[in-house]
């Protein structure tokens, strides 16, 4: 066995150790009251933290260890485990981040002394001083610009195939029109959509009797991911279809699935995700808008939603709702499959009963955001997800493993966009008569960029796998969506000191990633949101 490879096994198993320590010790300072788990923030969501970079270096230990099996570990696999044990290492000793200003440190968790034990361990020790070396990043980088990439095979025939098929897609067809789309703020065309739909975007975890692909998490993180290093907005049509997807094909009756589930599949019926209140934010307990049910049977829906995406060119909507205003906190949602007509540039929303105002943004804007009201707004007798009142969170909360496995995906596709760019414009600037990929400064970001960007990856698909297996993954998903959303934030803020003042300007692409990127931290569950999730959900296990 390849000695870093061994390596990486025992230092996994001290930080297992080390975050097991600090779980212990966090629980003791918060058990005695749950109300401690808020007051306590910084700590729940520092230990949330240290548990994802240990995952995270388990996931990426386990794949130079089925490379390796496979033949597939070189040079370049051996300096990503190296550079990135080396780093997470250190920040598990010393601190880590949480954000650009927040740095949890051992001592803020009672954990200093683990942290002593575990700094100390062998394996870690060697990963301390020789892993993140300017050695090591030196070599990596010229690897990098040689051309060279850390192995990305799936070991499966089908999926890598779906990768080099996305790939060569996304490169033709969304590359090359995506920042004139950013800036002119267009929709992508409908053309392109067509064009994704025979590619089977949208079906990927829909099942094959009902036109999908039925090839389930992994290989939508994959689309995701590959449509996303064009464009978040490409990566991000899936995701609605996903959801809505996932929600009939999981919750919805005969009838429902035999109705939406084909559409949805061949990207005939485009939805949208109507969960989110003015007033709520992250908290859909909350949620005020009003579902009633007429003498005829049918339904009208009154109130508001925010942050709607491609709301107006949308046909069906996902949209939550209070059915029973009796009923406190989430027994009182349900969730309806409400039809609407597609709008269009000139009448954005044609129903009776629904206007909508566009949100304007700095990125992700190929779909747009709306802010939507209701007001006697139609909806169908026969369109109560399930046809079972009262059940609309419990329905949601299944998809949020889905939905965050995805994001944590286009959040990789995006690092890789910053990566790509950054490389690009690093090896064709000199400056003082030399490339800038020939300075340390600007290496070690573009190698430090690639590693963690492997790193967050191999988390991500760790959590598809498991999904995919039918095993609960909620704690998992949300830790490759945390990590993988710090990593495209910090590829593309990198990405953008390495154009230095080209890297503000508008003209260049890499502007527009930062953009893109920043939302990643906000949707589908913001980081401190997630973090608390994670730490909630650890600390009671």
């Amino acid at each position: 066995m390849n000695e870093w490879i061994s390596l990486a096994r025992d230092a996994t198993q001290a930080a297992q150790t080390y975050s097991n320590e600090v779980r212990e010790a966090v629980q003791a300072r918060v058990a005695a009251d749950p109300a401690l788990l808020t007051a306590e923030q910084h700590a729940v969501h520092g230990f949330a933290w240290v548990a994802a970079s240990v995952a995270a270096m388990e996931a990426t230990a386990d794949w130079c260890a089925r490379g390796e099996v496979s033949g597939r570990i070189g040079k370049i696999e051996e300096l990503t485990l190296r550079i990135g044990f080396g780093e997470y290492c250190a920040q598990l000793v010393h601190g880590v981040q949480m954000s650009a200003s927040e740095v949890v440190r051992p001592e803020a968790l009672g954990a200093e002394g683990a942290a002593s034990v575990f700094g100390g361990d062998p394996a870690v020790r060697r990963f301390l001083v020789e892993g993140s070396t300017a050695a090591t990043r030196a070599e990596f980088a010229r690897l990098l610009s040689s051309g060279a990439r850390p192995d990305e095979s799936l070991g499966d025939e089908t999926l890598d195939l779906v990768r080099e098929q996305f790939r060569s897609f996304t490169a033709d067809r969304i590359t090359p029109r995506a920042h004139q789309w950013h800036m002119e703020d267009d929709l992508i065309p409908e053309g392109v959509i067509a064009e994704m739909a025979e590619l089977g975007v949208f079906g990927v975890c829909i099942d094959e009797s009902y036109g999908g692909l039925g090839l389930g998490k992994l290989a939508m993180s994959i689309v995701s991911e590959e449509l996303s290093r064009g464009w978040i907005c490409a990566g991000s049509l899936g995701t609605r279809s996903e959801i809505a997807g996932e929600l009939i094909g999981e919750n919805g009756t005969v009838a429902q699935k035999a109705k939406f589930l084909p559409g949805i599949a061949d990207g005939s019926i485009l939805p949208t995700a109507v969960f989110t209140e003015p007033d709520t934010g992250s908290d859909l307990a909350s949620v005020r808008t009003r579902g009633r049910r007429t003498k005829g049977g049918d339904w009208r829906i009154d109130g508001a939603k925010t942050w709607i995406t491609h709301a107006a060119r949308a046909d069906l909507m996902t949209l939550l709702v209070r059915t029973d205003p009796d009923q406190p906190g989430y027994r009182g949602l349900s969730m309806f499959l409400a039809e609407k007509i597609r709008g269009s540039d000139s009448d954005p929303f044609p129903d009776d009963g629904i206007n909508g105002s566009e949100i304007e943004v700095l990125g992700y804007r190929g779909m747009k955001e709306y802010a939507l009201g209701f007001d006697g707004f139609a909806v169908a007798d026969d369109a109560l997800l399930g046809d079972a009142e009262g059940q609309g969170f419990k329905q949601l909360m299944r998809t949020f493993e889905g939905a965050r496995i995805q994001t944590a995906a286009r959040a990789i596709g995006v690092a890789w966009n910053a990566f790509d760019l950054a490389l690009d414009y690093a090896e064709g600037r000199k400056q003082f008569g030399e490339p800038l990929t020939r300075f340390p400064r600007v290496s070690d970001k573009l190698a430090l960029m690639a590693v963690e960007i492997v790193m967050s990856r191999e988390l991500t698909y760790f959590a598809a796998r498991q999904k995919d297996r039918g095993n609960r993954c909620d704690i998992e998903a949300g830790m490759a969506k945390l990590l993988a959303a710090r990593t495209a934030w910090s590829a593309a803020d990198n990405a953008v000191q390495i154009h230095g003042g080209n890297g503000y300007a508008l003209e260049y692409p890499i502007s527009r990633v930062l953009c893109d990127a920043r939302i990643l931290n906000i949707f589908e569950g913001a980081a401190e949101i997630q973090a608390q999730v994670i730490g909630r959900g650890l600390l009671s296990a």
